[in-house]
């Protein structure tokens, strides 16, 4: 007789940083807390406060922690990162739910059920997209970098072909899907924490808020430039190799909050008046939506997920260029508008931790059904036979 219990495991790039791959990957776990979690290497010190999120899990780890010094070379060795994933054995699993970026977590192995690939994006330095560091500014590192990437979109390209079945994060990532892999995607927003009840209208709201890493892609130095610059108060959430850069041309008005608790967070959106996001073709942007849960206009950048989210004058508003002027444009036509925080709270619910568990259970209860399909029709045809 064929199983009905589906077994399930779950792949994850790599545990070293906290951000929307990794709430995603949460959401998952959530859903599916008896399934393992296969990752190419973990990173207790980088996770910082947030290992507490997954210290109780059942983690699996790839060969490439065996590697000398891999928590500093790990971004030269994704040249080896399909063969952690590959080598990985999932033939006991009928269902492998893959969380994957830039670290090839999508070349892994079914060989005895169905892969779905929840993917954040093609990874962004393959397909010239900006990147969390300005890498080819050292014309070495440029070359070498360059003949990597060749490589492995090649490989990138094989490995998608490989796949089951992806759902994109947003229709952004979607497209970059049916570009650069050809294969189709199903859609599926990624979990935002939404409060419990809806902010309140009358809370004294005081300064600027940026939630991010602090990395290149997202252009953290804009909303400090143009923050110092006019004298307004700005609260920077997030860590990154920025940060000393940071430091050094930010104001008296600016205040770095480093990694902050969920908790925390929330209370900081309570108090702010607009969040900064001026970040360059954003995958979708957990950190946008979260803002409008919590009352807050954004203003993005019209490029990726947020114009996907952000209804210009009724949640916030995008700007053109990444300029200190076109953001300093913006910020001033913001305060000039007036915004309903019960709409922004009720338009953010669509994108909930329950909306996607929803939608995730449907797709994955749907491939289950087709594997259960497929056990009994070859079930039949043996006793035929």
């Amino acid at each position: 007789m064929p199983k009905t219990q589906q077994k399930i495991a779950l792949v994850h790039d790599y545990l070293r940083e906290y951000g929307g791959a990794e709430r995603v990957l949460e959401a998952l776990h959530e859903m599916y807390p008896e399934a393992p979690l296969y990752t190419a290497f973990v990173d207790q010190k980088q996770l910082g406060i947030h290992w507490q999120r997954f210290a109780t899990w059942d983690i699996k780890t790839t060969w490439i922690m065996k590697i000398p010094g891999y928590k500093w070379l790990y971004s030269p060795l994704r040249i080896w990162a399909p063969n952690y994933f590959s080598s990985l054995d999932l033939s006991e699993y009928d269902v492998v739910i893959s969380s994957s970026n830039a670290y090839f977590a999508k070349a892994v192995r079914v060989p005895n059920g169905k892969h779905i690939c929840y993917c954040h994006t093609p990874a962004r330095s393959l397909y010239g997209y900006t990147t969390m560091s300005n890498w080819r500014s050292n014309p070495i590192i440029r070359l070498i970098g360059t003949l990597i990437n060749h490589y492995l979109r090649v490989v990138d390209y094989y490995v998608a072909q490989k796949v089951g079945y992806f759902i994109a994060n947003s229709q952004e990532t979607a497209q970059r899907i049916t570009k650069f892999y050809r294969r189709k995607s199903h859609i599926i927003y990624p979990p935002v924490h939404i409060p419990d009840k809806s902010p309140s209208s009358k809370v004294a709201r005081s300064y600027y808020l940026y939630v991010n890493r602090l990395a290149l892609a997202k252009h953290p130095e804009l909303a400090v430039r143009v923050c110092t610059k006019h004298k307004l108060s700005l609260k920077v959430v997030g860590t990154g190799k920025m940060l000393v850069g940071l430091r050094k041309i930010a104001g008296p008005t600016v205040q770095f909050c480093g990694a902050v608790s969920d908790v925390q967070l929330s209370k900081l959106y309570g108090g702010a008046k607009a969040l900064l996001y001026p970040v360059e073709d954003e995958d979708f942007g957990i950190v946008p939506v979260e803002a409008m849960a919590h009352g807050v206009p954004v203003i993005a950048h019209n490029s990726g997920g947020p114009c996907e989210t952000v209804v210009s004058g009724k949640t916030g508003i995008l700007f053109e260029n990444l300029t200190e002027s076109d953001l300093w444009q913006a910020i001033q036509e913001v305060d000039k508008m007036s915004f309903d925080v019960t709409y922004l709270y009720r338009y953010a619910q669509q994108f909930s931790l329950a909306e996607f568990k929803k939608n995730m259970r449907a797709f994955v209860t749907q491939i289950a059904c087709i594997i259960l399909t497929f056990a009994m029709s070859s079930g039949a045809i043996g006793r035929i036979n």
